[in-house]
């Protein structure tokens, strides 16, 4: 069977499609992925064909975007109704224009026998119906809310005419066929239930953290707790950064701070030493040793966080991050701040208060054990055999 993997985005949108595709080709079978220009090194890097939907440009919005967080000092929360209109008429219009028509001619020459997109990648969607080719889709955003049918009804209802495909009031297409989710289903908002038919899987295996989460090679006290803190990269600006760091100033841990590619650890003056700063650390490495995650609550970090069990404090800026937040404090395994008016000492209380109180682990560690319940991804191969059998 030939599966052609498709996302649209970033990082964020390609991820969560690799543990499915790994999968696939240890059961024989062939996976090639589509994404932006920008991302075939990153494709290829990750073992995989790459097919560009778009040219490479080496200068793009996302970086620009970067780069203006970087050297802006105070932290940029979006309007929520500005991120919807951006879904709207970023990923469900110009982009799922853009995704149609490429991946429309790329499966016309590759043909493969059945598509697997990221949840937010409409056009291919669209190409996948053109063609008569079933399409799964692999969910991205963890807890659900942010992307709602309603929101993107009418570009992809006037795509879908442009294409001379049947008037789909409910928008069944998206969500029809099957429904991959790399997240616990308890994680999912109730208030947005996912269809009857959705595969839950694991990604990985989880393991949980050592029993004393001290970091080699973190400078600091042996054994003591460490904490992790990652804010994404378009939206943080070094205030964050400095009102963290002075919070936990004070406190008995060590602290690992990733700032990104975009801003000079430097800008942060003089810290003591147990708080160390970096542009990037491997996560994988550093999780299993943590005791409390401090972050964005974007799906992928969360989701880290919590695959091993640690609690997390959270600053959501934008896009799915508030329904994140607000769901993963609703199951008691976060506190959430305001980005922009939390203050050292809001920091410091958080997080002291996280860690003291074993009833935030004790969350944690639920959803984690969930996680490691789940069927592996490997059991999504079976789903879409029979998936593409079904056509």
């Amino acid at each position: 069977m030939r599966i052609l993997f498709t996302f649209i985005g970033g990082s964020g949108h390609f991820r969560p499609l690799i543990p499915v595709a790994r999968a696939a080709e240890a059961a024989g079978h062939t996976v090639a992925f589509a994404g932006g220009g920008r991302r075939g090194p990153e494709i290829t890097a990750a073992g995989f064909t790459a097919f560009a939907t778009s040219e490479p440009r080496g200068h793009t919005e996302a970086t620009a975007a970067a780069e203006t967080a970087a050297a802006r000092s105070t932290v940029e929360v979006s309007d929520p109704e500005e991120d919807i209109r951006h879904l709207a008429e970023g990923f469900a219009r110009r982009g799922a224009r853009r995704h149609a028509a490429a991946v429309l001619e790329l499966a016309r020459t590759w043909k493969p026998d059945i598509l697997v997109r990221d949840e937010v990648d409409f056009g291919t969607a669209v190409a996948a119906e053109s063609l008569g080719i079933p399409c799964a889709s692999v969910l991205v955003l963890a807890a659900g809310g942010f992307l709602r049918k309603d929101v993107v009804a009418e570009p992809l209802h006037e795509l879908r005419s442009a294409y001379g495909l049947p008037y789909d009031p409910d928008l069944a297409v998206l969500d029809r066929d099957l429904v991959l989710s790399p997240f616990p289903p308890s994680f999912r908002d109730p208030r947005f239930p996912l269809p009857a038919h959705t595969f839950s899987f694991r990604p990985t295996a989880a393991r949980p953290p050592e029993a004393t989460p001290g970091t080699p090679g973190t400078p600091g006290t042996p054994g003591t707790p460490t904490v992790y803190v990652t804010l994404g990269t378009v939206h943080a600006g070094t205030d964050l950064f400095s009102r963290i760091a002075a919070g936990l100033r004070g406190l008995p841990v060590n602290v690992l701070m990733t700032v990104g590619d975009h801003i000079d650890p430097a800008v942060l003056g003089p810290l003591p030493g147990h708080i160390r700063v970096e542009r990037f650390v491997p996560q994988e490495q550093l999780l299993p040793r943590c005791a409390l995650v401090v972050s964005h609550g974007g799906s992928g970090s969360l989701m880290g966080a919590l695959a091993h069990g640690l609690p997390s404090v959270l600053f959501p800026h934008g896009a799915d991050q508030p329904y994140n937040a607000r769901r993963c404090t609703e199951l008691g395994a976060a506190r959430t701040l305001d980005p922009v008016t939390a203050t050292p000492e809001d920091i410091h209380t958080a997080v002291s208060t996280v860690l003291a109180d074993s009833g935030y682990r004790s969350a944690a560690e639920r959803i984690r054990d969930e996680m490691n319940a789940l069927p592996g991804a490997e059991e999504t191969v079976p789903a879409l055999e029979a998936l593409a059998l079904s056509r």
